[in-house]
């Protein structure tokens, strides 16, 4: 029988993964440094390694599944593209105006980010059309010749377009798109009726100049990406993990690629998702610690939570969601992540104060943390987890990455230990709480803030640094449960292998759902149906390959802010609308504590279709087999938990070690990860393999 593979490739900040699943359910895995001059070269670098290791040959490589997080970086190092953005007269400063929202409350001094189009970058049009899309003012021609005769005159790279309530009435917006592809036929448009046909024009413009800004970006990436593949005689198709954690092709990537932003986080938490169905766990918290930053979302009844929008650019992403504002805003789906500036690269340091602080500066693969002997000075959260003796200085990624403890500890003892007046191993474990205090922080920002006992969920952790930190959190959480996947440290891009393609489609359609035209309101969404199968077909995706699955936005008549439920298939008629109304009161009532009347009227506000292109046969083998062969088990080595319980000799295991229940402590040894098991806690493993730790 022939095995075919498919490939789930995740770039982080230090390391790129690397997952090769055969049809036959082996897995070969391989964890590389990031190129972070060229992302493409580590890929298809690493790829050409598993190929050595394995006598495997492109030609069986039918499908790759890529996160990536090269468009949010473009953002953050304001690297996209020099763009222009078209707008109606008296409209010009939108980006700038923004919503009026502030990040911080009372904080005079925080500054707005700069617009990503200059001032100058902005061009107006004479021209008017109403929210019911009557036209007010037409566009003359002659006007939009000129503005974009003035944009290419200055040379830009992409041009944004979004005219007011364009997405009521497109034709204005089109009549540009053509003079713009008549001009310059290959220059990129981000056009906002395509884009997000929907209101609010901050939260529309942003989305479409975002889109324009990071076209030329991600079109030269695919590319470069592409052309390497090609070279190393890797023919597969190439698919995207979306924000939403959906993919889509390398080809709506190059198009839409807002789509694609905050792909990098999605892969691990569609992984966990399909595990918490498989495992029947009703809830988890997934916990995604790598070198940089660590990352927390909610799992309920099978069901990823998902944000309507979030700021690109805007810090770390935790707390209040009333506190918005600080990035750049993206009106995208999008998985809702709790993000922290905490990894294994996170830098440790004495602020004014005196006081121990972690990140959220990285010391990143270059020059790294100070035992990986690149050149750092400062000492990390890796260096303080050396030399409290949790990692194993030859054993990291397998002792292909060879740690010098003599250097983390002369660093910490230099840098922290001796300025506190403190001994080394109080100083590390002093670290490594404030780390952890740190993460929990985004744990609590996606459960007790949004009304959810983190004590009923399992921490479901993963990254190269989640198993390590995984127990400690879930112990101060008051949490029981700690779930560690197989190959953990690889398990975002092992996690893209569950995904589905997706494309989802959404415009503003305002009806009181009382008083709505059902025809019209049936003939709105099937054409947005039709759309989306369209997209699948072109894809391949046909028959029960294929669905489509409808939701709408509602708000009571009047409120600014809507909330999203599913609608059932078939026809729209008065029951279903009655059923809409229902579940928009349960939703609001779940989200605010309160609900409105029976007599309160409903508004439609916009019509929202998703896409389904779905793997004939499922997309993960039930019984998955790793092929690396695990080392010999090390001896036993002192490791450092805190002041009460000090240096303890601590047995250190394999996961197959793990087939009957041990009592830790214990460090478990990986190619990719380092689980810590604290003194109190127990850990076996379930029948695939997962690391199931439980408080005793």
């Amino acid at each position: 029988m022939t095995v075919n593979y498919r490939v789930g490739v995740d770039i982080g900040g230090t390391f790129t993964d690397i997952v090769l699943l055969g049809s036959d359910g082996t897995i070969h895995t391989k964890k590389v440094s990031s190129s972070v001059d060229n992302y493409a070269r580590a890929i298809v670098e690493g790829l050409v390694e598993v190929f050595e290791e394995t006598g495997l040959s492109g030609d069986v490589i039918e499908e790759i599944r890529h996160g990536t997080t090269v468009a949010s970086n473009a953002i953050l190092e304001h690297k996209g593209a020099r763009t222009g953005l078209i707008t109606t007269k008296g409209f010009r400063d939108v980006l700038e105006i923004r919503t009026l929202r502030m990040p911080r409350l009372y904080d005079i001094a925080w500054e707005k980010p700069e617009p990503l189009v200059e001032r100058r970058l902005r061009r107006v049009v004479d021209e008017r059309i109403a929210a019911s899309g009557a036209i007010e003012q037409a566009l003359d021609p002659a006007d939009a010749e000129a503005q974009v005769d003035a944009l290419l005159a200055e040379k830009v790279e992409a041009i944004a377009v979004c005219l007011l309530h364009s997405y009521a009435n497109p034709a204005h917006e089109q009549m540009i798109a053509e003079i713009i592809r008549r001009k310059a036929p290959d220059l990129p448009v981000s056009i906002s009726f395509e884009v997000l046909p929907e209101i609010k024009e901050y939260e529309r413009t942003s989305t479409t100049v975002i889109n324009a800004y990071v076209m030329p970006i991600v079109a030269r990436y695919l590319r470069a990406l592409r052309g390497g593949l090609d070279r190393a005689d890797v023919p597969a198709r190439l698919l995207l993990m979306q924000s939403n954690g959906g993919l889509m092709t390398s080809e709506a990537a190059t198009e839409k690629p807002m789509n694609i932003i905050e792909s990098g986080p999605a892969g691990g938490v569609v992984g966990a998702q399909a595990l918490a169905r498989s495992k029947n766990l009703p809830g988890i918290i997934t916990f995604d610690m790598g070198g940089t930053t660590a990352k927390a979302a909610t799992v309920e009844n099978g069901q990823v939570t998902r944000a309507s929008e979030y700021s690109v650019g805007g810090g770390i992403m935790i707390g209040s969601r009333l506190l918005t504002g600080a990035g750049y805003l993206l009106k995208v789906p999008a998985i809702d992540l709790a993000e922290v500036g905490a990894g294994g690269g996170s830098l440790v340091w004495i602020d004014a104060g005196g006081s121990l602080q972690i990140g959220p500066e990285s010391a990143g693969s270059t020059p790294g943390p100070v035992c990986y002997g690149k050149g750092g000075v400062e000492p990390t959260v890796t260096d303080a987890n050396v030399v409290l003796g949790y990692i194993n200085p030859g054993y990291l990624v397998g002792g292909a990455v060879k740690l010098d403890g003599d250097k983390a500890r002369a660093a910490f003892e230099e840098k922290v230990a001796r300025p506190l007046g403190i001994e080394v191993a109080r100083a590390a474990h002093g670290a490594h709480l404030i780390a952890a205090s740190n993460m929990i922080r985004a744990i609590r920002s996606v459960s007790t803030e949004r009304g959810r006992d983190p004590r009923d969920f399992s921490l479901f952790a993963f990254g190269g640094n989640g198993p390590l930190f995984a127990c400690g959190m879930a112990e101060s959480l008051g949490m029981t449960r700690v779930v560690i996947p197989p190959s953990p440290g690889l398990f975002s891009a092992f996690g893209l292998l569950y995904a589905d393609v997706e494309h989802h489609y959404s415009r503003t359609f305002r009806r009181l759902t009382r008083k709505a035209d059902l025809a019209e309101v049936n003939a709105a969404w099937d054409a947005m149906a039709g759309q989306a199968q369209h997209q699948l077909e072109a894809e391949g995706f046909t028959g029960a390959n294929a669905k489509i699955v409808r939701a709408a936005a509602l708000h009571y008549h009047g409120q600014t802010f809507d909330l999203t439920v599913p609608v059932p298939d078939g026809p729209i008629d008065a029951a279903v609308m009655r059923q809409l109304e229902e579940a928009y009161g349960q939703e609001h009532e779940r989200t605010y504590g309160h609900r409105a009347g029976p007599d309160e009227p409903v508004e439609l506000v916009s019509i929202q279709v998703v896409g389904l292109g779905i793997r004939l046969g499922g997309g993960v083998p039930e019984n998955v087999r790793p092929t690396r062969a695990e080392p010999d088990a090390p001896p036993p080595r002192p490791a450092y938990f805190g002041p009460d319980k000090g240096w303890i000799e601590t047995r250190v295991v394999r996961r197959s070690d793990l087939g009957e229940p041990t009592m830790g402590p214990l460090i478990v040894e990986e190619y990719d990860a380092t689980c810590v098991v604290l003194p109190g806690w127990r850990a076996s493993l379930d029948g695939s393999k997962n690391i199931i730790i439980e408080r005793v």
